[in-house]
């Protein structure tokens, strides 16, 4: 496999759980400018209005006009999909997939799935597919995947695109093509999905002509300003090697501990490496070791190897009460950013609502993403590996 094969099989995980996550926000006529009027809201919804028990589960998920509660919305989500509501069907689906204010069941988030598309809800395939793809709830089967995709992109699905994109890239349910999955990445990106455009970066960056990596650059300052964490990531890598395309002073440094702060621990190692080599930032043992120490509590045993030598090196240059001062430091920084996430800010409309929402990746074959409070990006710390080593080795 080559390393843009590894590349782009990486970026696969990073975000194949966003197809399980619908937040049906939209699906609310009235974006609420102010808190909205719950004995209102919660009149109609006992009553039976669908659209009524909608906005109550929008109010719970979200904590707006009411304190945030994850069974409520889940319970009102289920009666308006009871109630033969697509959106409802598939949200509720989601909130089954990943175990959120309900008991985790992946075999009955996989039937509101199905009735949300038999209900002619197009991105309830994509959400159907990745359950193929992964087989949760399902038997495996990444063909049919393939297809709910297809079928899903054709009828204006972005991250259907994306999803097949990746297929072609990788082999998975398909013939390998990488003109295939070029062709799916532009198109999810003209549809405007934020993860099609990072991955259509990818690829372009790799491009030897100044314009293919101009444009890439262009969709991960997207990406990025959207909220997607790897691209903030990979953003601040490329920023770091030229300013030529930074927008503002320390830009690069800035996305790196953005990502970092939202759990993405390749970001703290970059940190640590700046710090010790004194390129973008001051050298400065201690900032070192402190960034080290805390990509090694985000990453656990991978990053914790690759950081074997660093540790090792830095441990003499620090005496017993810095390191004991520092290691202490890191911990109490990571207790509080305890989650690592993919997504951010996930609907900017609601930037001013008291809980901005993100998605944490999964864990272990939970292939879904938790629907979490986005982080507090004051918390800052004092790609993929290859690229870690590109840095090390500059």
């Amino acid at each position: 496999m080559s390393r843009m094969e590894k590349k782009r099989s990486a970026s696969i995980v990073w975000f194949l759980s966003i197809g399980l996550f619908v937040l049906s926000l939209c699906g609310t006529h009235a974006l609420w400018a102010v808190d909205p009027d719950i004995p209102h809201i919660q009149a109609g919804a006992e009553r039976g209005s669908i659209q009524q028990e909608i906005e109550l589960g929008n109010a719970y998920l979200v904590g707006r006009g009411v304190a945030r509660d994850e069974k409520q919305a889940a319970y009102w989500y289920e009666k308006a999909a009871n109630s033969g509501d697509p959106v409802a069907q598939e949200q509720i689906g989601y909130f089954y997939q990943v175990g959120f204010g309900v008991k985790r069941d992946p075999f009955r988030a996989v039937q509101w799935f199905e009735r949300a598309v038999a209900g002619g809800l197009v991105t309830a395939k994509v959400n159907l597919g990745v359950a193929y793809l992964w087989g949760s709830g399902v038997q495996k089967d990444p063909g049919f995947a393939a297809q709910l995709f297809r079928e899903a992109a054709q009828k204006g699905s972005g991250l259907g695109a994306c999803y097949l994109g990746n297929l072609y890239f990788s082999g998975l349910g398909v013939t390998k093509s990488a003109s295939d999955a070029l062709h799916w990445f532009e198109l999810g990106s003209r549809m405007h999905n934020v993860p099609a455009k990072f991955d259509l970066a990818l690829v372009l960056i790799q491009q030897p002509d100044l314009a293919g990596h101009q444009r890439a650059i262009r969709l991960l300052h997207e990406s990025a300003a959207a909220g997607y964490v790897p691209a903030k990531h990979r953003l601040g890598l490329e920023l770091i090697r030229t300013t030529d395309f930074s927008r503002s002073p320390n830009e690069g440094i800035t996305l790196l501990e953005e990502a970092a702060t939202d759990g993405f621990w390749r970001s703290s190692i970059v940190l640590g490496i700046l710090s010790r080599d004194g390129k973008g930032l001051a050298k400065d043992s201690s900032a070192a070791y402190y960034h080290f120490r805390v990509a090694a509590l985000q990453g656990g045993e991978q990053a914790s190897t690759l950081l074997t030598n660093d540790f090792r090196a830095l441990s003499s240059e620090l005496n017993h009460g810095q390191i004991e001062a520092l290691d202490q430091k890191a911990e109490v920084w990571a207790e509080k950013h305890n989650h690592s996430f993919e997504y951010v800010n996930l609907h900017g409309e609601y930037a001013n609502n008291a809980h901005s929402l993100a998605l944490e990746y999964p864990e272990g074959d939970t292939h879904a993403g938790m629907l979490l409070a986005a982080p507090d990006t004051d918390g800052r710390p004092g790609g993929d590996d290859s690229l870690l080593k590109g840095i090390t080795n500059e």
